[in-house]
């Protein structure tokens, strides 16, 4: 049995953004996937992990990524992609996580930007991160995921090891970290699959 559940926020208690970059790329002619281009180009110093990190601001960003995009080919300006980073609450997975606090310790780490005004989250997402017993959030952490400090960081918080966690994230990337401190990582591709997958590695039923 794992001592604690540790759960990215977007993508995971929330529906992907990547469903709203897809519809906006069609909208606007884009190719498929370019705004995930733009961010996987340059990973660790681009205008999106300089935002995640609070090393620039809303403005910044919006110029920076711009000029990334450009480089790239297309017009997109970052002003009209945060706003795409608000998707919906999957009540399931809301569940889950109270089952989850009722019987272990759980966490959140959650790569995100300083200003929620800048994504349009409400208070929901305020009580829903409320349940955690911790949460590191990479703008105030100044580390983000997959550096596998922030893992670490939230082992250390919890008082627990890695290899008694499970680990939930949307991103490939930011689970084989989590996989290789020992943590059993569970790839999210849809609310059903993931509380599948939560119920076999914890035997709590959803």
């Amino acid at each position: 049995m794992p001592s604690a559940v540790i759960f990215d926020f977007g993508g995971v208690i929330t529906s992907s953004p990547f469903e709203a970059f897809a519809r906006y790329e069609a909208a606007r002619g884009l190719p498929a996937n370019f705004i995930r281009t733009v961010n996987a180009t340059n990973p660790d110093g681009n205008a999106w992990a300089l935002l995640e990190r609070s090393e620039i601001a809303g403005a910044e960003f919006d110029a920076l990524f711009r000029t990334e995009a450009l480089a790239l080919g297309h017009d997109v300006p970052g002003r009209d992609v945060l706003p795409l980073l608000a998707g919906g609450v999957r009540p399931g997975m809301v569940a889950a996580l109270k089952a989850c606090k009722a019987q272990f310790k759980v966490g959140c780490i959650t790569n995100n930007v300083a200003s929620d005004d800048d994504i349009g989250w409400g208070s929901s997402v305020a009580d829903i991160l409320a349940l955690f017993d911790h949460v590191i959030e990479s703008s105030k952490a100044g580390v983000r995921k997959p550096d596998p400090r922030i893992y670490l960081m939230m082992c250390e918080a919890l008082g627990v090891a890695p290899e008694t966690c499970v680990y939930l994230d949307d991103l490939g990337i930011n689970c084989k970290p989590a996989a290789a401190l020992g943590m059993t990582a569970i790839k999210v591709t849809s609310e059903a699959q993931a509380l599948a997958d939560l119920a076999a590695a914890t035997g709590l039923r959803f």
